[in-house]
């Protein structure tokens, strides 16, 4: 029984959060929280914050935990398929309509139209990067891992994930102010 709920629960966070996790969020509170009961308010909190610290999308990650928690492996396996399945569902049956019309005027158009809107978002997530992190480290030196950031990735082809990580180890690593000025002397 309660695999079934699960996956109508995740099933039905699948089909509606459509938008990404900002929509699916909400589907996954009102299923789990307050139709299974699942988790309490403060348990949704607490794997809302450590999922969305977490790279990749957050439904499936939520999916995945909660299923897990609630019934096992066969639960995370259940839940994050259930979450997944209508997405895949939804751009196979779009594609497959697409490309049977690829070859008029309207389809080519619509596709050439999404290529400037998705370079625009992704310009608009970089400007907002950017700033933040302006705001935290200031301008010289945002402007300097800028520049060794795209050196490193692009003209040397080191991939990025090696760079995220290197960058985290050093910030896990490098020693404190504390540490460097001798401790706290109390």
């Amino acid at each position: 029984m309660k695999q079934w709920q699960l996956f109508l629960a995740f099933f039905r966070v699948g089909m509606l959060g459509y938008g990404g996790g900002p929509s699916s969020i909400p589907l996954v509170h009102k299923e789990v929280v307050e139709k299974y009961k699942w988790l309490s308010d403060d348990e949704f909190a607490d794997i809302l914050a450590l999922g969305n610290s977490l790279p990749g999308p957050i439904a499936t990650k939520m999916a995945g935990y909660i299923g897990h928690r609630v019934a096992g492996i066969t639960g995370m396996m259940n839940a994050v398929l259930a979450t997944i399945v209508p997405t895949i569902t939804i751009m196979i049956v779009l594609l497959t309509f697409l490309s049977s019309f690829r070859d008029k005027a309207w389809v080519e158009g619509m596709t050439q139209a999404v290529v400037p809107v998705v370079g625009v978002m992704l310009a608009v997530l970089t400007y907002d990067f950017f700033r933040k992190a302006q705001g935290k480290l200031g301008w010289v030196l945002t402007l300097v891992m800028t520049f060794v950031s795209f050196v490193v990735i692009e003209i040397a082809g080191v991939h990025p994930g090696l760079v995220i990580g290197v960058l985290l180890l050093y910030a896990l690593l490098k020693p404190s102010k504390k540490d460097e000025e001798g401790g706290d002397e109390s």
